[in-house]
């Protein structure tokens, strides 16, 4: 039987961050699915008594493993990674024990009368080795998180060409607003604490989507990725925010084959009803293919079914699905 690997836990040095990437990175290469979010990702340099960063190394130091435990929501939520030659010898296992004993602790170091949360852990892909591991340890899926994707038109055009065929899916999506209701890109600056307000009223139940802060959406800003062009805001009669959609494309994607992502959609509950959600997910859309996005995707948890019928009827279909495991 092999000897766990030494395990460091504690904020992590830049140089370890690098290494952590690295990892992910490796492991993406051979599994075909990125096995961190982009939170977790996001949060490598964070240092929050309520986020636990777990580093697994091998006896020569080299990086084997990586787990990182949020304890802010309802329930505590787990990401790991192991190197692909590491694995079956006890490192995922020690991570996943260590995400248990982390989820006991409270929210804030010192907290009377928390005894803890559950803990939820992410697998991306839902892949074998995962599988395996949860059922070990006694987990069961308890979540999906599909990854749904759809076709899109090619740009057939330069890109503002009011004739180009993209132009017409922009207009006839924007056509099919309610009286009074307008479209425009967002500000950043001037509309971050309106968004993030926003936000919260269309995500008050989501585990992760509604807790959005301004530094959150700031941070985001500054990705690479990050273009206001595609990043929508329909506002009410009155002027009000009454919804969005928001749009990420990865730079350096091949030739041919890039994916346009419909980064999230939310309709504040007030406006709901009026067919919100599908004039902008049409505007996300026409805006990916304008971009050249060869095909749009998007996830939607596997229960929400209003949302999967919206997606349904603009044409999506599941491509992959990640799921959260935890213990009945």
């Amino acid at each position: 039987m092999r000897t766990p690997p030494p395990l460091e836990i504690g904020p992590l040095a830049p140089a370890v961050q690098d290494a952590v990437r690295a990892l992910a990175a490796r492991a993406e290469e051979v599994d075909g699915v990125a096995p961190l979010s982009e939170q977790p990702l996001l949060r490598l340099g964070a240092d929050e008594p309520w986020l636990t960063h777990a580093v697994a190394r091998s006896r020569s130091g080299e990086v084997v493993g990586y787990l990182q435990d949020d304890r802010s929501g309802e329930v505590a939520s787990a990401e790991l990674v192991v190197a692909p030659e590491h694995r079956r010898g006890g490192v995922g296992r020690l991570l996943l024990r260590t995400a248990e004993r982390d989820a006991r602790l409270p929210m804030f170091s010192g907290t009377p009368g928390q005894r803890g949360k559950d803990l939820r852990v992410w697998a991306h892909g839902d892949l074998p080795a995962a599988r395996v591991l949860a059922a070990a340890a006694g987990y069961a899926v308890v979540r999906e998180l599909l990854l749904l994707a759809t076709p899109l038109p090619p740009a057939g055009g330069a890109a503002g060409d009011p004739a180009s065929p993209t132009a017409d899916h922009m207009a006839g999506a924007l056509d099919r607003l309610p009286a009074g209701y307008e479209v425009r890109t967002v500000r950043p600056g001037d509309d971050d604490e309106a968004w993030v307000a926003l936000n919260a009223r269309a995500f008050a139940a989501h585990p992760e989507q509604g807790r959005l802060t301004v530094a959150d959406l700031r941070q985001r800003q500054a990705e690479p990725w990050f273009d206001a062009a595609g990043f929508f805001l329909v506002t009410a009669p009155d002027g009000s925010p009454a919804g969005y959609v928001w749009t990420k494309v990865e730079p350096d994607q091949a030739a041919g084959a890039r994916d346009g992502e419909i980064y999230a959609v939310g309709v504040d509950p007030d406006h709901q009803g009026r067919g919100l959600g599908g004039v902008l997910t049409a505007v996300g859309l026409a805006h990916l293919a304008r971009v050249g996005c060869e095909r749009g995707v998007l996830y939607v948890d596997g229960d929400n079914a209003p949302a999967l019928a919206t997606y349904a009827r603009a044409g999506f279909a599941r491509a992959a699905v990640d799921v959260q495991y935890g213990r009945s």
